[in-house]
């Protein structure tokens, strides 16, 4: 079966139900394991925003344009999970919040979760090794994704199946981004700048304070790994 980028995103989306179902049931090694790759992703991410995505971006681009659509992405994420979201934070949370924080927590993250999916189909607009480590990098971090928002909704007060459902629509909203990309000609046009915008504000400010926020050095580990990888994979043959 041909990689497309349909088939990616619902490959990505399994992983916010993944992240949900072991918050859902409580798998604590699973969770330990989730945290692990939370500090690779954002490794990953980082490097990949960087080094392959950018310079893919201002070469399709004029300079002043795709430095303000990069930005563009940026904030939006950023107005997504701080102002629709007042307590958002990646990770499972354990502390009582109100009851409307998780849906709250939801409507932010399913923005993101669309961009995601825009991402990995305007990478393969521009060749199919980017739009392959796109879905590596979004993959790793929809794990920790589907953990925070369905922490969030036990922690509100709901239920099992809300928890377990907002993963899923989380997951939903990712395979919308990768149809409409194909079909938008405005995301088929700016959603690699946009994307990279996202993807550096997930990187740098979501899953790097998360990662500093450790001691082990077993997370510093992972986060420098996730990097290495990314390098080793370009230096591989990947064709970016």
């Amino acid at each position: 079966m041909a990689l497309t980028p349909l088939l990616l995103a619902l490959g990505a989306a399994l992983g916010n139900l993944v992240g949900a179902l072991a918050v859902v049931r409580a798998e604590r090694r699973s969770l330990a394991a989730i945290q692990m790759s939370l500090a690779f992703g954002a490794g990953f991410m980082l490097a990949l925003v960087l080094v392959g995505v950018l310079p893919e971006v201002f070469a399709v681009a004029s300079m002043s344009a795709a430095g303000m659509l990069v930005l563009v992405g940026y904030l939006l994420v950023h107005v997504a999970q701080h102002v629709i979201t007042p307590h958002f934070h990646f990770g499972e949370e354990t502390h009582p919040v109100p009851a409307s924080a998780g849906y709250s927590a939801l409507v932010g993250l399913s923005l993101h979760a669309f961009f995601d999916g825009v991402a990995i189909a305007s990478g393969f607009l521009v060749s199919m090794p980017l739009g392959v480590l796109f879905f590596l990098g979004i993959l790793l971090h929809k794990l920790p994704e589907g953990v925070t928002v369905a922490s969030l909704m036990l922690a509100s007060g709901a239920g099992r199946r809300p928890a377990l459902l907002s993963g899923a629509v989380l997951g939903v909203a990712t395979i919308l981004g990768a149809l409409l990309t194909g079909a938008v000609a405005a995301l088929a046009s700016y959603g690699l700048a946009l994307a990279a915008g996202v993807t550096l504000y997930v990187a740098a400010s979501n899953l790097v304070p998360e990662v500093q926020a450790s001691r082990a050095l077993r997370i510093t580990g992972a986060f420098l790994g996730g990097v290495v990888a990314l390098l080793l994979l370009r230096a591989a043959g990947s064709g970016l």
